[in-house]
């Protein structure tokens, strides 16, 4: 008589994990933080040599008398006019004014700049009604109507504010235009099939396609704008970081004329940092080197 074997099912017991193997799987916090710091480092440090490679030689060159000190003092000299402008009050004062000026001027031709780009790539008679005006006044430059703006709206504020509109304008309008018009059919053809109205359409696809293409446009007319600024306030201003510059310059103080530009530097890598940031918050979908 066989005999039948029966298997039970015995249960297995699973080793439970020590602190230790745990700790021992789980990634160090270290490990991964210090990559991210060392890449962090990295981005910093990198722009941060070159310009104390160059102010470094902007120190030395005058002192080992490769150029006239008159004309090209050492920056520390630089930085210690700087300081006094800034403890007698002068150079916020002229800091402030043309920041305002640049901005009052660059807001209107950002809300200007970004609907008529928008409405010439996206209906053609529009485009075919403003283009002829607009390649007219885009090949003009901005400082070559300088005279132009002074003799018809006076030697004021309106005339340097209406000239950074002109040569802010011309760069959004330009980009809003290619952004526009270059963003990719099949995005365009999916939303309509999934039956988006065009203004979800717009709000949805074409807008947020486009914001890499205008904010290069904003950024080149930041830029470009406060340089027209500086200049128009080298003629018939009162203030102002042109007008800083200007008379430094002819009452043969040199330190604070280089103080000036250093301060015109200063704003502009403000203007496109703060721009970068706000391109980075609205196009979050795109892969940022």
């Amino acid at each position: 008589m066989s005999s039948a074997v029966h298997l039970v099912d015995a249960p297995v017991e699973i080793p439970s994990r020590t602190a230790a193997d745990r700790a021992a799987r789980r990634p160090s916090r270290a490990s991964s933080v210090l990559p991210t710091l060392a890449r962090i480092g990295w981005r910093i440090g990198k722009p941060a040599v070159v310009i104390a490679a160059f102010l470094a030689v902007w120190e030395a060159a005058p002192r080992l008398g490769l150029v006239d000190e008159v004309f090209l003092p050492p920056f520390s000299t630089v930085v210690s006019a700087g300081l006094e402008l800034i403890r007698n009050g002068q150079l916020w004062e002229h800091v402030s004014t043309s920041l305002t000026r640049s901005l009052i001027g660059f807001a209107i031709a950002l809300v200007t700049a970004i609907p008529v780009g928008v409405a010439i790539a996206w209906y053609r008679p529009v485009a075919e009604f403003l283009n002829p005006v607009l390649e007219l006044f885009r090949n003009t430059a901005a400082l070559a109507l300088l005279p132009v703006f002074i003799l018809i709206l006076g030697i004021g504020e309106t005339s340097k504010i209406a000239l950074v509109v002109y040569a802010g304008f011309f760069p959004i309008l330009l980009n809003t235009i290619s952004g526009v018009r270059t963003v990719d059919p099949l995005l365009v053809k999916s939303a309509v099939s999934l039956g988006f109205s065009p203004l979800r359409l717009f709000q949805k696809v074409i807008l947020p396609a486009a914001v890499p293409s205008i904010f290069t446009g904003i950024r080149m007319a930041a830029s470009g704008s406060i340089l027209v600024l500086i200049a128009a306030e080298m003629f018939g201003a009162r203030a102002g970081l042109g007008y800083l510059i200007t008379a430094a310059q002819q009452n043969f103080q040199i330190p604070d004329m280089y103080a000036g530009i250093v301060a015109i530097a200063v704003v502009g890598l403000t203007y496109n940092g703060v721009l970068v940031a706000i391109e980075r918050r609205l196009s979050r979908w795109r892969a940022h080197r």
